[in-house]
């Protein structure tokens, strides 16, 4: 009985896989990304990171820049060298989709994005946006998640697009609204943080 129970634990271990970098050495926790990261529409206290910071009990490191595409994150990726990341949270590609960029520029850009993260050796999680029209760039960040093996947070503006009571004008959430995203972020990284 007890090789049934420990052949089952090893087959739940080979099915969710931990992520690249999991146990590393860093210290900082970092939100890199656009206008969502930033927290436009709400008081910084009151964005996504400053609220994923407060359940997660430690501070998270807004590096967020309103108005950013993919290649202008890459463009901006030394800001990194600044820390030294355990996790980075990376949220792109609304921006692209809205400014109709290249698809293969904006999966290239991220892709490099993600190698940079690893490649400081820290846990690079891919954010993805949601909402109308942005299917293809889903199912690229959920490729490239399993591809190199990064935690991946699916949608965190499903439902808020289309509620008037948690946006701050037509595109950016408020602090309700952020307050759900942030909720979501942490759901999917809670079990992977380090120790306090």
């Amino acid at each position: 009985m007890r090789l049934f129970y420990l052949t089952i634990f090893l087959l739940f271990c080979a099915c969710a896989p931990q992520p690249a970098n999991m146990n590393n050495n860093g210290t900082d926790i970092i939100a890199f990304g656009d206008s969502l990261t930033y927290g436009y529409g709400a008081e910084p206290e009151e964005s996504y990171p400053s609220v994923l910071g407060e359940m997660a009990g430690r501070e998270i490191i807004n590096l967020g820049v309103s108005g950013d595409t993919a290649a202008d994150g890459l463009a901006r990726i030394d800001d990194l060298k600044d820390y030294n990341p355990y996790m980075v949270l990376i949220e792109f590609g609304a921006n692209d989709y809205m400014r109709k960029r290249p698809f293969e520029q904006t999966k290239q850009a991220l892709s490099d994005i993600v190698d940079y993260v690893q490649g400081r050796g820290a846990i690079a999680v891919l954010v993805d946006t949601g909402g109308p029209g942005m299917g293809k760039y889903t199912d690229y960040m959920k490729d490239l998640s399993k591809q190199k093996r990064t935690l991946f947070v699916p949608a965190i503006m499903a439902g808020i697009f289309s509620d008037p009571s948690l946006k701050s004008d037509i595109i950016h959430p408020n602090a309700k609204g952020y307050k759900i995203v942030a909720e979501r972020i942490y759901k999917r990284i809670k079990k992977h943080l380090p120790p306090r």
